[in-house]
């Protein structure tokens, strides 16, 4: 193993840029903007020039350098290539061989942002220590991702953990934003947690301190329940019910060895943890039931661990 890997996450804003001792050690992290014009042409070019520069900079050699290993916000196919993704305004783009020739040979390995998130958690995070985990990201959606001993099962069509869009409530009448509905997105991401708030409060008269709320938000709901709000109390109690149970059929099938939680939404921290971890262990097949709940804990860096940890293969 190379002294050096650099980890990419490149979202439709910005791209994060890390350079790292394959030991595990961040070194130094940046930001340049992501360029979407012209069908996100200039993208994986500005990423080059920017390592290359870099490089030059900190005076290392390419030949001390492992690769450089990407996430990309879309599906990943083996080889690299990227069938399309909305965020970059890309069509089938070939990440490995397009970066790996930018750079003059280097190598590179890409995968899905959400599955390099959960590769970073488990080397450097909240599920370290552990070989396999699946990582449940809580944000305006619901986004996963799965490693099993160590690898990353992204699926024949780079859709491996797409949890978000499992089906958990067949009988649900609102659509879901794939189009779908049902979806444990629509019950277990920030806006799903306030729609259902919001919901409760139009049904009934029950007092709550989130009726004086003008734009409930999934943090107020959590704020009011840690605060002891009884309608808030029930609007996390079904979050936690669905998403629990849900978590205990991802384990039937991954059987990991921890659920690594993040996301906007995990800042409620340890109450939500509890709440999920409960039903889950009440729901879960008995062989699974003492899989293991942690947050996430490298935030916004989750990406660029998990690019560098892809390079040990």
């Amino acid at each position: 193993m190379r002294e050096y890997g650099f980890g990419v996450d490149i979202g439709g804003t910005a791209c994060k840029i890390g350079l790292f001792r394959m030991t595990g050690e961040l070194l130094e992290k940046w930001e340049i903007p992501t360029d979407r014009r012209e069908g996100g042409k200039h993208i994986l070019a500005d990423v080059a020039a920017f390592l290359e520069g870099k490089l030059e900079e900190k005076g290392i050699q390419k030949e001390d350098v492992e690769g450089i290993g990407v996430g990309i916000p879309g599906p990943v196919r083996p080889d690299g290539s990227v069938p399309l993704c909305v965020n970059l305004g890309w069509e089938n783009v070939n990440v490995r061989e397009q970066l790996g020739r930018l750079t003059g040979g280097m190598r590179v390995e890409a995968v899905n942002d959400a599955n390099a998130a959960a590769l970073g958690e488990m080397w450097q995070g909240g599920g370290k220590g552990s070989g396999s985990i699946v990582m449940v990201t809580l944000g305006t959606g619901v986004g996963g991702g799965v490693v099993l001993d160590g690898k990353v099962v992204a699926g024949s069509h780079g859709a491996g953990g797409e949890i978000g869009h499992l089906t958990v409530r067949p009988d649900e009448n609102v659509p879901c934003n794939c189009g779908r509905k049902g979806c444990l997105e629509q019950y277990a991401s920030a806006t799903g947690i306030a729609r259902m708030a919001r919901e409760r409060l139009a049904q009934g008269r029950q007092p709550s301190v989130l009726r004086h709320t003008r734009e409930v938000t999934a943090k107020d709901v959590f704020d009011a329940y840690k605060a002891g709000d009884a309608l808030a109390a029930d609007t996390v109690g079904e979050f936690a019910r669905v998403l629990g149970n849900a978590l205990s059929n991802i384990a039937c099938v991954a059987d990991p060895e921890a659920f690594v939680i993040g996301g906007g939404v995990s800042k409620a921290g340890k109450p939500l943890l509890d709440a999920v971890e409960e039903q889950f262990r009440k729901s879960a097949f008995p062989s699974c039931a003492g899989t293991k709940f942690a947050l996430a804990s490298l935030g916004n860096d989750a990406g660029i661990y998990g690019g560098v940890r892809l390079l040990m293969g």
